[in-house]
């Protein structure tokens, strides 16, 4: 919800997005613990969600803080790589 991080959409319109993520979104236990890993020790938990829930992708503006999570087949990539990405699938 910072300021500019999501041009055009009001903060009402992004609650009502993250409200929606946190309805169809499930809890996912975390079972594996390495940290610290990654070079900010606060985005570690991040990457132990993406590996226990086997996700693909990470999806950040800060990608350099995920340097290394391909090692756990988890690509980090910016919003706008991931709509392109989403887009190529169809």
């Amino acid at each position: 919800m910072r300021q500019g991080k999501v041009p055009g959409l009001t903060n009402e319109e992004i609650m009502k997005f993250l409200r929606y993520l946190c309805q169809v979104g499930h809890h996912q236990d975390i079972f594996y613990l390495w940290r610290p890993y990654l070079k900010d020790p606060t985005d570690d938990m991040i990457l132990e969600l993406a590996v226990a829930s086997k996700s693909e992708h990470i999806v950040t503006h800060n990608v350099r803080d995920f340097r290394g999570s391909e090692r756990f087949g988890v690509k980090a990539l910016r919003p706008q790589e991931m709509l392109k990405e989403l887009e190529e699938r169809k």
